[in-house]
């Protein structure tokens, strides 16, 4: 029963190499297509009438054709010079332009870039060809260029600081061709939400418009592990979570609905709208040629929002895809953390490991311990598995000899089932369940499954040292030296498990499963390969205390039927032989 547990979760990891490997490929090239009016972008969804156009280099991407403007215009209510605006709270370092009212930087203080660097979730690399966060888009292309070029003046800008109290920051345009705009933003001290309300008038006419963030969620970046999760869009409506991948955008770029958020998101970081309603989402593909061609096209994905009825103000979120942060939000927008089908055990597992970590502070040492302690829990499980292959093991050999009476029968013959009968009878009589190995063990796999996906999406362990080699537990490890430790566990627990009655073709591929689980885990998170390596460790003690308690195993010789006739007959003479005498 043994082999089967090993086949089972050998194939459960080959379904989800296979599902990474063949499901999620490598960006195409995409093609160009119109930016909307007014805002400048590299690239963008496209429609088949339209020819496919070659991409430019990096730095040609400030070099955006002008937009229109409206004619010249005495400013009523504006600025004399560009300037940036800081706001600086418990959580994030806001940098806003005055040239357009426009979220310039949008710094995560918590969480680090590749260089050590706050993470910053706006793509200030295209900054200049692509629409920062808030620009503004209307039916009129000259005055989406005034609404996102003109120098607007600013009123509640802070002295400097963390701030400690709700900041409001309000800007304001107004020119002598009946252009007036207004927005105005509000951030909480300790939150990764921004309010954000607009009204701009023409002639005295309120004018419908669009809400576009520009690329999410920060610079484009490769990924630093293929299981990662890429850019892609997302919304959230009538209890249902649509994601939508490069390749979705690119075929459908709008989705109207009502949504409780909807937005853009990668592995561990989100952008969205929060409660918009009723509204329009429109997604574009944006891509950047690398500074290394050999590293293959980097993308990001940029997103608008509008609809008649949008609420003023209409709430942002930019921040982590961390549970506890995004449960205070919204409750449903811990959702966009995709724990899988075992989110139900995924939750209460991520807030033990929290827990622990309150007390160790070290996430690797947290997932050890959080590791022994469902070891720990499930050893009864386990425990009893082994002994029901042990009893397996026992009665093997007299199992093996009533197959082999059966063994020249074909398989349609009536009488094959008399082996089938007689198979039952020796398990009800030595009190064998044969499922007694597998489903104790088939019960523990939700748990060791979740956790597995906890460990791949959990924020927490993104940029969490453990120790010396090991600096952050959410990439593979460097050196691949948990991986070569993991296989080597691997290997010494096959080496414990009985081989009795498995024919040696499937021997082979039992020995060859424990290098399989190695190069698959060169690629996983550290973080993945520890829990692994401790459930092997653990397995292999468990195993040897289950072998003391029980004892060794006793195995029943049964002689061929022939042998057992010339015994009874005695001194090598036939049954027939000795009655003479």
């Amino acid at each position: 029963m043994e082999k089967r547990v090993l086949l089972f979760i050998f194939l459960t990891f080959l379904v989800l190499y296979a599902y990474q490997a063949l499901f999620m490929p490598p960006v195409p090239p995409p093609d160009q297509q119109e930016a909307p009016a007014g805002i400048g972008v590299v690239d963008q969804a496209t429609t088949e009438a339209e020819p496919e156009v070659a991409q430019g280099p990096a730095d040609d991407l400030a070099t955006a054709p002008a937009v229109e403007t409206l004619p010249t215009a005495e400013v009523v209510q504006g600025d004399t010079q560009e300037r940036d605006v800081r706001v600086e709270t418990t959580n994030v370092v806001a940098v806003f332009t005055n040239r357009g009212a426009l979220l310039k930087s949008w710094r995560l203080k918590n969480y680090l870039d590749e260089f050590g660097e706050p993470l910053d979730l706006v793509a200030t690399e295209l900054m200049g060809a692509s629409p920062l966060p808030f620009s503004l888009v209307t039916s009129d292309p000259a005055v989406t260029s005034a609404l996102n070029t003109a120098l607007f003046s600013v009123r509640g800008a802070p002295q400097g600081g963390i701030q400690t109290t709700p900041t409001a920051l309000t800007f304001d345009y107004q020119d002598s061709a009946g252009l007036s705009a207004s927005k105005t933003f509000r951030l909480e001290p300790a939150s990764y939400v921004i309010e954000f309300q607009s009204r701009v008038t023409q002639g005295g006419e309120a004018l419908q418009l669009q809400i576009a963030w520009g690329p999410a969620v920060g610079n484009p970046r490769p990924s630093v592990t293929r299981w990662a999760k890429s850019d892609g869009g997302l919304t959230y409506g009538n209890g249902e979570l649509t994601r939508f991948s490069v390749d979705d955008i690119v075929g459908e770029p709008s989705h109207q609905g009502t949504f409780a958020y909807a937005g853009v998101d990668d592995h561990y970081f989100l952008t969205g709208a929060i409660h918009p309603g009723e509204s329009t989402v429109t997604y574009r593909r944006i891509t950047v040629p690398p500074a290394d061609p050999a590293s293959g096209e980097l993308y990001a994905v940029a997103w608008s929002i509008q609809g008649d009825n949008l609420p003023q103000p209409l709430a942002f979120f930019a921040g982590p895809k961390d549970f506890d942060v995004l449960e205070a939000v919204d409750l449903d927008l811990v959702r966009a953390i995709d724990f899988g089908i075992f989110a139900v055990i995924v939750v209460p597992l991520l807030r033990t490991l929290n827990w622990i970590y309150g007390f160790i502070g070290n996430y690797g040492w947290s997932i050890v311990l959080l590791t022994i302690i469902i070891n720990a829990v499930m050893f009864p499980l386990r425990h009893k598995s082994v002994v029901s292959m042990r009893k397996m093991q026992e009665i093997q050999p007299e199992a093996k000899a009533i197959q082999e009476r059966y063994a020249k029968l074909k398989s349609s013959d009536p009488a094959k089932q008399k082996m089938n009968q007689e198979l039952m009878a020796l398990y009800r009589e030595r009190g064998v369940n044969p499922a007694g190995g597998c489903l104790p063990m088939l019960l523990t796999m939700p748990v060791l499954f979740a956790f597995y996906s906890l460990l791949t999406v959990a924020i927490e362990l993104r940029g969490a040292p453990f120790f010396l080699w090991i600096h952050d537990l959410s990439v593979p490890d460097p050196y691949f030296v948990t991986p070569v430790l993991m296989g080597a566990s691997q290997m010494w627990q096959q080496w414990m498990t009985p081989m009795a009655g498995v024919d040696p073709t499937q021997q082979k591929v039992m020995r060859l499963m424990p290098l399989m689980f190695m190069f698959f885990m060169l690629w996983l998170p550290a973080g993945v390969t520890l829990y692994w390596l401790v459930s092997n460790v653990w397995t292999i003690g468990q195993t040897y205390l289950t072998n003391y308690l029980i004892g060794p195993p006793i195995v029943k010789v049964v002689r061929p039927p022939a042998e057992r006739r010339v015994k009874r007959a005695g001194a090598g003479q036939t049954k027939a032989a000795a009655e003479e005498k």
